[in-house]
C-alpha cells in the first residue's frame, strides 16, 4: 500500500494550491486527478488582490502575472443610459499590495502549478485517478484510487476534497449542501472580436445592468469572455446555437457582430450552497466541494485558494509541530464557513440583485444606491476592500 500524508483529490486551482503549499512546507502530498491533465475551464479568470499576494508568497506570483492582465479599474454600465461607474483599486494601495485584479483563465494556473509539482521530491501526481472510496479511523485514511488498469490503495493522514461542485466525497459523507439554484442558466460566450471598439472607454472588468437582459464583459490575453443570463426553459442546444448567438452578438455590437466567431459557448446552471460542514474527521472539504456561488464579483475561485491555504496552515502546524489537530481543524471549519455564510454568499447575491434589477424603477434604485456609494470616500473605500476580498480575509482571522 502507498503512504504519503496527505491525499488531495482535484487538480483544479483549489487542488494544486493546496498541494503545492503542503509541498513547499516539507509534507508529502499525492494530487489524484480523474481527467487525463488539468481541465482547461473557462469559469473562472479573475486573480484578487488577497489571492495575488498568497501566490507571491508561494513564489508564483512573477510566473502568473505574465500570462494575464492588470485591471486596477472595473466599471458598472448602464446599458440603456450608458452611464459608467468607475471603481479603481488603486485608491487603497495603501492596504492591498497588489491593487489590481489579474485577468487569466484558471487552468493556467493550475497548469503552472501541476508542472512544478511533477518535479517536486515531496508531491506525486496521478493523472487519470480518481477517488472512488474511502475509510477513516482515529490515526488515517485509506483512500482507492481507480487508476486505468488498476486500483491504487493509498494511506495517509488527510484527504482534501477538491473535487469540484459535484464531490462524490461530499456526498459519500452525506454533508447536506445547503441553499439553493438560481432558476435561469447562465451563458458563456467567447471571442477575439474587438469589442473594445464597441462602447467608450471599456476597461478589462465591465458589469452592464439592464432590466431586460444584463450582461458581463471580461478580458483575458486573448479574447473577450460574454456572459449573459438565459432562461430555464431554453434548451441547452439553443443556448449553444448560431441563433442564439447572432442574437446575443448582434444586441450588443449591431451588424458587426453578426459576422464574429466564437471559440467557446458555454452553458451552465449557478448555485448558492454552502456544505453543512467543511469537515469530517480527517477529511476536509475545499473550493467547490464546500461552497458554490453565483460568478458576479469574481469570488468563487479565490475563496477557494482561500480555503487551502487557510488550511494548509493548520495541517503544517499538525504534521510538522505535533499540534493538536482538533482544534485547528475545527477552527478551519468554523473561519471558511463563516466567511462563506455571512460574506461571500450576500455579496455575491446582492452583486447579482444590483446587475440584474427586474424592473426599470429597481434598477433606477439600485443605480442610485451605487453613485452613492462612488460619491463617498468612506463608502467608496470600504466598497472596494469588499469587493477586493481584503474584508473577508480580515473577518476569518478574527473568527477564534
Amino acid at each position: 500500500m502507498k503512504r504519503t500524508q496527505v491525499i488531495i483529490a482535484g487538480a483544479g486551482p483549489t487542488g494544486t494550491i493546496a498541494a503545492y503549499a503542503l509541498a513547499q512546507r516539507g509534507i508529502d502530498v499525492l494530487l489524484a486527478e480523474a481527467q487525463p491533465d488539468c481541465p482547461e475551464d473557462m469559469r473562472a479568470s479573475t486573480f484578487h488582490p488577497p489571492t495575488l499576494e498568497m501566490l507571491d508568497d508561494l513564489g508564483l506570483l512573477s510566473a502568473i502575472d505574465p500570462l494575464g492582465l492588470r485591471a486596477p479599474v472595473y466599471q458598472y454600465r448602464n446599458r440603456r443610459s450608458g452611464e459608467i461607474m468607475e471603481f479603481d483599486l488603486t485608491e487603497v494601495s495603501d492596504v492591498l499590495k497588489y491593487p489590481y485584479r489579474l485577468q487569466c483563465e484558471q487552468w493556467k494556473l493550475s497548469r503552472l502549478i501541476c508542472a512544478r509539482l511533477e518535479a517536486h521530491p515531496h508531491a506525486e501526481l496521478l493523472y487519470n485517478h480518481r477517488a472512488i472510496h474511502f475509510s477513516q479511523a482515529s490515526s488515517g485514511v485509506v483512500v482507492s484510487l481507480e487508476g486505468p488498469h488498476s486500483i491504487t490503495e493509498v494511506q495517509a493522514d488527510y484527504l482534501i476534497a477538491a473535487d469540484g461542485a459535484n464531490s462524490l466525497i461530499r456526498k459519500w459523507l452525506g454533508i447536506t449542501f445547503d441553499g439553493f439554484t438560481w432558476p435561469e442558466k447562465f451563458l458563456t460566450l467567447t471571442t477575439h472580436l474587438a469589442i473594445e471598439a464597441y462602447f467608450h472607454n471599456l476597461a478589462y472588468v465591465n458589469y452592464v445592468a439592464d432590466a431586460a437582459e444584463w450582461c458581463v464583459l471580461l478580458r483575458v490575453p486573448s479574447l473577450w469572455r460574454i456572459l449573459v443570463p438565459a432562461l430555464e426553459t431554453d434548451s441547452d442546444i439553443y443556448l449553444r446555437s448560431d441563433e442564439k448567438k447572432q442574437a446575443v452578438f448582434g444586441g450588443l455590437f449591431g451588424a458587426d457582430g453578426l459576422q464574429a466567431e466564437t471559440s467557446h459557448r458555454t452553458v451552465y446552471r449557478v448555485h448558492q450552497r454552502v456544505a453543512q460542514t467543511f469537515r469530517a474527521g480527517r477529511i476536509l472539504l475545499v473550493g467547490d466541494a464546500a461552497h458554490l456561488n453565483n460568478p458576479l464579483g469574481g469570488l468563487g475561485m479565490n475563496c477557494g485558494i482561500h480555503d487551502a491555504l487557510n488550511l494548509v496552515d493548520k495541517l503544517t502546524a499538525i504534521l510538522k509541530e505535533n499540534a493538536d489537530p482538533d482544534p485547528l481543524l475545527d477552527r478551519y471549519n468554523r473561519q471558511r464557513r463563516a466567511v462563506m455564510t455571512d460574506f461571500v454568499q450576500r455579496q455575491t447575491i446582492r452583486n447579482k440583485h444590483f446587475i440584474e434589477a427586474g424592473t426599470e424603477e429597481a434598477q433606477r434604485l439600485g443605480q442610485l444606491q451605487m453613485q452613492a456609494v462612488l460619491a463617498n470616500d468612506a463608502a467608496r473605500r470600504n466598497y472596494l476592500l469588499q469587493q477586493s476580498m481584503y474584508n473577508s480575509l480580515q473577518m476569518e482571522k478574527a473568527i477564534a
